[in-house]
């Protein structure tokens, strides 16, 4: 009978815990649940959209070997509307505009960065940035392409952006600005970087001299 006792009394107590804070603890257990069904699901539809935007990006590429500028348009239209989020989108939307250019639909081309400029990561962003301005600096747009140079860049473009600025001063006939363009270009440009040679010839292109590759302090 004592055990019967003791055991009534802990069902007491239980039930007086379950009364106060019961429906709390139901409700963080379904909330917790529910975290974490939704983290599960996430992480498979992302795997899921990697892997299908991974095959049609091979479909692209496949298609770009082909030289079939149609199909890589309609590839990287899907991808875009479908894989938007991924990196895939970014790097068919380079592809597809290099597919355009080379194919002499400038139009295309210049949609298709501008989608990456739009939508892209930064890094991806500015490689588009710098091959939009090739095009408009080609159409002889020089305002707009400098326009679209303008603003803070990735360090690791800060040289590739200003010699781009550079070919465009100095399609304008701005010889001095185009200089200082070259010659900011070859401060923030590796040693290592095999285009450094480039840069010191257009550098001389425009009368600088060895003496005035280095801006001043």
């Amino acid at each position: 009978m004592a055990y019967d006792l003791e055991e009534q009394e802990q069902l007491a107590t239980l039930k007086a815990w379950w009364n106060q804070y019961g429906n709390l603890t139901s409700w963080v257990l379904i909330t917790a649940l529910l975290a974490y069904t939704g983290w599960t699901g996430w992480n498979y539809y992302q795997r899921t959209q990697s892997n299908q935007a991974s095959q049609l990006y091979d479909q692209l590429q496949g298609d770009m070997a082909a030289k079939d500028d149609a199909k890589v348009q309609r590839d990287a239209a899907s991808m875009e509307s479908r894989y938007g989020s991924t990196a895939y989108a970014q790097m068919s939307a380079l592809a597809a505009a290099k597919s355009a250019f080379e194919g002499n639909d400038l139009k295309t081309a210049k949609v298709q960065l501008q989608w990456t400029i739009d939508h892209g990561s930064e890094a991806y962003a500015a490689i588009a940035k710098l091959r939009l301005a090739g095009v408009l600096l080609d159409e002889k747009a020089y305002n707009e392409a400098l326009s679209v140079l303008a603003g803070d860049t990735l360090p690791q473009f800060a040289g590739a952006v200003a010699e781009r600025k550079g070919d465009i001063l100095l399609a304008q006939d701005k010889m001095a600005e185009a200089r200082a363009a070259y010659q900011a270009a070859l401060a923030t440009t590796d040693k290592k970087n095999p285009g450094r040679q480039l840069i010191e010839l257009k550098l001389e292109a425009v009368g600088a001299g060895a003496a005035a590759q280095k801006p001043a302090a």
